[in-house]
């Protein structure tokens, strides 16, 4: 291939990269994210729990809830989990709900992981992560802190510790 024909080969692949760069940005900003902006209502949910029932968000209006979105293979999700079951344990008897939303893992893993962590509150299997996409959830562990009335009070990214759990709760209960 001469010296011409490689310039514009390159300038053509150039301008094919840039255009598919542009419709991915254009896809990304179009695309309508419901999220979770603090101080609006939590988009609600129906999931199978590890008992195969269901539970939908909506019906534990009346009770502060914890949002936790986490996958069995996540380190920081394994290491806040004790601290989670600890607040729960704490907050339980005073309307504060946690809801694990495990991430596109299968029943037999996630139930082992909780049976191993003794963990007790509500574990849901979102597994086609069509709640973590409506979510808008990034890097897990992510938690979804609600008020009584399911509003947004808070939206952590990253591990949490127990002192930090235990200040979320007693935010939501006092609203």
């Amino acid at each position: 291939m001469n010296h011409r024909t490689r310039y514009w080969v390159r300038r053509v692949l150039m301008l094919v990269m840039a255009g598919l760069v542009g419709f991915a940005l254009y896809q990304a900003l179009a695309e309508e994210k419901v999220g979770t902006t603090v101080g609006e209502q939590a988009p609600d949910f129906e999931l199978q729990t590890l008992d195969g029932d269901t539970l939908k968000l909506s019906d534990l209006e009346g009770k502060a809830v914890l949002v936790n979105f986490w996958a069995t293979w996540c380190k920081p999700c394994r290491d806040e989990m004790p601290a989670i079951q600890s607040v729960y344990n704490r907050y339980k008897d005073q309307d504060f709900v946690v809801v694990g939303v495990n991430i596109a893992e299968t029943p037999v893993s996630v139930k082992a992981f909780a049976r191993q962590l003794e963990l007790d509150f509500p574990i849901v299997l979102d597994r086609n992560r069509e709640v973590t996409r409506l979510y808008n959830i990034g890097p897990i562990p992510s938690s979804v802190l609600l008020d009584k009335d399911g509003k947004v009070v808070r939206k952590h990214d990253g591990q949490m510790v127990e002192g930090q759990i235990e200040g979320y709760a007693r935010e939501a209960l006092d609203r």
